[in-house]
């Protein structure tokens, strides 16, 4: 595919209309923000990198990039987060805040103020030498905790990396929602040397001013070259730019034309400076003269603004780069020589191959004066085959001047902004049952899929299981004779994996029904404790409800000890549903006074100022903690249980929603992390947690705003996302496994359909409370409150749900993400 195609093809994709979209049979999309009579919004863009008055070529970039998108595509409104070192020039006033490369907390704070800001895209220039660390290595730390869809402009792309340069770019990559290259061979590189799917990369080459043609004779006694054929050579000067060889090749060049000018313009580099002075062009200076030909050599040591730079191309009739490093992907000054009509005498090096192909201009071997010479008097020598030369460069020219540049910007910006859904499927209507039936056999269900197909590799484990029989206390409308068969293996399955060696529950089983280890993990016995409380409440008859007693109280068993906050608190939930069955029962009781005084002090050891939680980390099932508290407060009338757990329940929501109201749960990638959040990935099971506790909360307080929070939470699944994905499925009852940075994980493993199902069924219960529940209702704190499924069992009458919105405050403070 040629550039040209590239761009044509994300101009078209751009420009369809055709609406479609992946679950459009359920849900109508439009773009962000446009209501039926709302005009649309300009998308925001957060554009990152150097920029004037900055001197390197990032700069000049990030720079021309905010310039031509404001001159020619006002729908993006672009604000720009300069890369400065300590100690630089006050920034350029259109900078809309300036990121300190050095210093990882600048990162770490810009990547904040960009995610509060509610971009709807952000865009990183990415180039090894300018971002702090290793290789540039701190952008990662930025990068990683940006929740809108990223967009990775790739200036160099190693073919031949450092280990550590290619775990650099393979990273961010991975976090990329688009990789932008200049030219099909970097995008070659991307997809052959680092993995990333051609789909994810787009060739927008270097874009560059449109003016007349022909205009020489006008700029040259500008440079002090009336008269005179001029060469040109541009950029930051030093070792690998080939200058040398140029300068060596003049001699036999000025033999046949006196009159010819070489103009090398552009400030030797800083890093060189620093090292040594000027010591390199004074070496330059020296060799032409002592090859006799220091009148036909100008020097302007001089970093241009784009505007002079232009003049100063305008003046030359050849354009020289006689570059020794071959593997330099992109050149903004060769770009602009060509759309100005400058004939080209190159090295070929990566760049000049693509753009200088089809006769465009003229390739030599790099390091050899000799071929420098044929070329540029092959065309001083003739006059018709130079002109020739500069039309066919300005010609190529006109496929990449800024308007087409920027149209093809705009384009990349729109196809990775997210589009919410303007309507979204109410929890009245039943989840199908065919993805948990195609996940289930007689031994269990199995963990994982690829794609919707049960992957028989990672066998089943004890967690999913407690989370099927959940579903099935839940579950309506199915056949009595495949719900009696799906529940006696689930219970089949938890009953077996008691090990009564160790007292405890095993969790992960393979394919052929051995065990992978004597002992399960903590949470996965707390999780049955859970489950069998909730069977001793909502069983279907006597026998389930009996059964469930039984192997809760071994669950308790094992989990006597326990202190994994996590462990303890599915414990706990468990506890209150089995006190709901039998007020007296002492085993729960103990559990919940043991687990709500080890909560409550946890969240007072670990809170700070900016921290009201538990730990100094974010895990998983986050809310699960708060609503434990909250729940045994009631169970117990503890009115300072119940006030810490709605208040710690207030603080983690509301670093769950986004700055526009979605659901932004708190991503995988950041569990363990000492007080970091990060945005992906996100997984269903946190939608889950998150309307259940609300669930729990708003039994409590009838507060509205935990209705909002419920709602945002179950809307997640059906696109209201970072992405935009829809997740679950209603008809077949599937869910997928989770958003990434690049979008939607495609598997749907038993966790993620069992989420969403079991989330389901706690929206629909609890729209049928809020349908209850009087405007003006009292809170109530009655010890019948509290617990899943604790509100309504499994068959009851569903009702339509109400349109839940409202502000985004939770405890009584504004909620921020």
């Amino acid at each position: 595919m040629t550039l040209d195609h590239s761009i044509d093809s994300l101009l078209s994709h751009h420009d369809r209309s055709d609406g479609s979209n992946e679950g459009a049979e359920i849900i109508a999309f439009s773009e962000r923000r446009r209501g039926p009579e709302v005009a649309v919004q300009p998308r925001r863009l957060a554009l990152i990198g150097g920029f004037a008055p900055r001197k390197c070529g990032i700069a000049t970039f990030t720079t021309d990039v905010f310039e031509q998108l404001a001159l020619h595509r006002s729908e993006i409104a672009v604000d720009v987060w300069a890369l400065i070192d300590e100690g630089d020039a006050p920034a350029d006033p259109r900078v809309r805040a300036t990121i300190v490369g050095g210093e990882s907390a600048a990162y770490e704070a810009a990547a904040r103020a960009i995610n509060e800001g509610d971009y709807d895209a952000v865009w990183l220039q990415h180039e090894y030498g300018i971002y702090g660390g290793d290789s540039g290595e701190r952008v990662l730390g930025f990068a990683e905790r940006l929740a809108a869809p990223l967009i990775l402009t790739l200036h160099t792309v190693l073919s031949d990396p450092s280990d550590h340069q290619r775990a650099i770019l393979e990273r961010l990559t991975a976090l990329a929602s688009q990789c932008m290259v200049m030219s099909n061979h970097s995008r070659d590189l991307l997809a052959t040397r680092y993995g990333v799917d051609r789909a994810r990369i787009t060739v927008i080459p270097h874009g560059a001013p449109e003016r007349p043609f022909g205009r020489q004779d006008m700029f040259k006694p500008g440079v002090g070259a009336a008269g005179r054929k001029v060469l040109m050579t541009f950029g930051l000067l030093g070792p690998g730019k080939g200058v040398e060889t140029m300068i060596s090749a003049l001699p036999a060049i000025v033999a046949r034309h006196p009159d010819v000018l070489y103009r090398i313009v552009g400030a030797t580099h800083p890093r060189l400076v620093a090292e040594q002075g000027e010591a390199y062009r004074e070496r330059l200076e020296a060799l032409a003269a002592e090859l006799g030909i220091s009148a036909n050599v100008q020097f302007d040591n001089r970093f241009l603004e784009t505007d002079e730079l232009l003049d100063q191309l305008e003046a030359c009739d050849i354009y020289v780069t006689p570059y020794s490093n071959l593997q330099q992907s992109t050149s903004g000054t060769l770009s602009y020589a060509v759309a100005l009509g400058k004939a080209v005498v190159s090295t070929p090096y990566v760049h000049a191959r693509e753009l200088l192909a089809d006769g465009v201009g003229t390739l030599v071997e790099p390091d050899s004066a000799e071929a420098l010479t044929k070329a540029i008097l092959a065309l001083l020598d003739h006059p018709a085959m130079l002109l020739a030369s500069q039309k066919a460069s300005y010609a190529k020219g006109r496929d990449t001047i800024w308007p087409r540049f920027a149209a093809a910007s705009a384009a990349l910006v729109e196809s990775v902004a997210v589009r919410l859904p303007v309507s979204y499927p109410a929890p009245k209507a039943l989840p199908g049952f065919s993805g948990v039936f195609a996940m289930s056999d007689s031994t269990g269900i199995y963990q994982h899929a690829i794609g919707i197909v049960p992957d028989r590799r990672h066998g089943y484990c004890l967690d999913d299981n407690v989370r099927a029989l959940m579903l099935m206390l839940h579950a309506e409308g199915l056949d009595p004779a495949d719900g009696q068969r799906l529940c006696m293996a689930y219970a089949g399955f938890i009953q077996h994996a008691w090990n009564d060696d160790v007292g405890a529950f095993r969790n992960f089983m393979n394919f052929d029904r051995t065990w992978c280890e004597d002992v399960g993990s903590e949470d996965s016995n707390g999780r049955t404790a859970w489950a069998m409380g909730l069977m001793m409440a909502n069983g279907f008859d006597k026998s389930w409800t009996d059964w469930g007693q039984r192997w809760f109280d071994h669950a308790l068993t094992a989990l006597d000890g326990v202190e994994s906050p996590r462990a303890v608190a599915f414990g706990m939930l468990g506890a209150c549903a089995a006190l709901r069955a039998d007020p007296d029962h002492a085993g729960a009781r103990a559990l919940l006074e043991r687990g709500g005084d080890f909560l409550h002090r946890l969240l007072h050891a670990a809170r700070r100022p900016d921290w009201a939680w538990f730990e100094a980390v974010l895990g998983y099932d986050n809310p699960r903690l708060p609503q434990a508290l909250l729940e045994a407060g009631v169970s117990l009338d503890r009115a300072d249980w119940r006030s810490a757990g709605l208040e710690s329940l207030a603080w983690v929501a509301e670093r769950q929603v986004a700055p526009s109201g979605h659901f932004r749960p708190v991503g995988s990638e950041g569990f363990g992390r000492e007080y970091t959040q990060l945005p992906f990935d996100q997984q269903p099971v946190e939608a889950w947690a998150a309307i259940e506790a609300a669930a729990s909360a708003y039994r409590v307080t009838r507060g509205e705003q935990w209705l909002s929070h419920a709602t945002a939470a179950y809307r997640w699944f059906f696109g209201a996302n970072d992405r935009g994905v829809v997740l679950a499925d209603i008809a077949s009852g599937r869910c997928r496994d989770g958003i990434t940075p690049r979008g939607a994980n495609e598997n749907c493993g038993a966790e993620s359909i069992l989420a969403f199902q079991l989330a389901h069924y706690a929206m629909a219960g609890l729209s049928r409370l809020s349908d209850q529940t009087p405007s003006n209702a009292s809170v109530h704190t009655g010890t019948k409150t509290g617990g899943v499924g604790g509100s309504a069992s499994a068959g009851s009458a569903k009702r339509s749900s109400s349109a839940l919105v409202g502000a985004r405050t939770f405890g009584g403070t504004a909620a921020n993400s």
